[in-house]
């Protein structure tokens, strides 16, 4: 167990610690910065203490949607300002909550469920924070992807968040080509309306895999459905599933190296994203390749 007096956090991050043995702490003095607040994916009691005490406390709250997100804060009687974030709005929005910060302010910034920044516009807000030096502490919490990894039972010593694929099919398969040889299991997000066609995209990319389908994780009607992409696409044709789900596929079987052409594919896909060693590092990790030899083969694409 860790000591809090021996720890070298920032004062904000020990003010907020240091009455762990209450249950809310009505008055908290929050040192300016970015809170980034996870919130209860469906059962509202999934928030944390310190969540409360945050968002109780903030000079204002930011909310992908004020409706969804005023719910949380009536049930918990939390009378802090609400304003919207979201995608529209993050451009206009970012330098003028930049300047609040820099001016004393403690905002909070919530996604409409779950862990911000996952599949939301919140990494442009926290980037514009990190640019000038802004505090930034990350509240964790619930995230449907921890959550549908936990229920799903497919390997989780390695995992990969791929997030929301594209709606038209031709898209789709480009983007599972570039993940078909990552040897963890995968998770995307995706609707009810185009879950089938989903699926069977995956199936003729991907190939034979373990695969789970999770919603409405947390609620009263929580359900989980595993097979094949076959006995899913049927069961989804039978009984449409409602909503937005947790889609999980196993990773591939085998230990074969990758091809060159595979290779170089990952890299392109990543290195926008990740930069070229963390690229390149990762790449090595998944190929059986030497980390050497995909770092040259990375500057030579760059």
């Amino acid at each position: 167990m860790i000591d809090p007096s021996t720890t070298n956090d920032s004062p904000a991050s020990q003010h907020l610690r240091g009455e762990e043995t209450q249950s809310i702490s009505p008055e908290l003095n929050l040192a300016s910065g970015l809170y980034v607040v996870a919130t209860p994916i469906g059962n509202l009691r999934d928030i944390t203490l310190r969540a409360l005490d945050v968002l109780r406390n903030a000079d204002m709250i930011l909310a992908e949607d004020t409706r969804q997100t005023r719910k949380l804060l009536s049930a918990y009687d939390i009378k802090t300002p609400l304003s919207a974030y979201h995608d529209h709005n993050a451009a206009k929005r970012v330098p003028g909550i930049v300047k609040d910060i820099e001016e004393g302010g403690a905002i909070a910034l919530v996604s409409d469920a779950g862990t911000p920044l996952v599949s939301d516009p919140g990494f442009k807000l926290v980037r514009g924070c990190a640019a000038v030096g802004l505090d930034i502490f990350p509240l964790p919490g619930a995230s449907a992807v921890l959550a549908g990894l936990v229920k799903s039972g497919l390997p989780s010593d390695r995992f990969m968040f791929a997030g929301f694929l594209p709606p038209k099919s031709a898209a789709r398969k480009t983007t599972l080509e570039s993940v078909i040889n990552v040897k963890a299991t995968l998770i995307f997000f995706e609707t009810g309306p185009r879950i089938t066609a989903s699926l069977a995209d995956m199936a003729q990319v991907l190939g034979t895999r373990e695969v789970v389908l999770t919603r409405e994780l947390t609620k009263r009607y929580e359900e989980v459905r595993r097979g094949s992409f076959e006995a899913l696409i049927l069961s989804c044709e039978q009984n449409p599933p409602k909503g937005e789900l947790v889609v999980l596929v196993g990773p591939p079987e085998g230990d074969d190296i990758w091809p060159e052409a595979t290779v170089i594919t990952a890299l392109e896909a990543l290195i926008g994203e990740m930069g070229l060693k963390r690229a390149s590092t990762e790449v090595a990790e998944q190929s059986g390749w030497a980390k050497r030899d995909v770092y040259q083969l990375a500057l030579s694409l760059k």
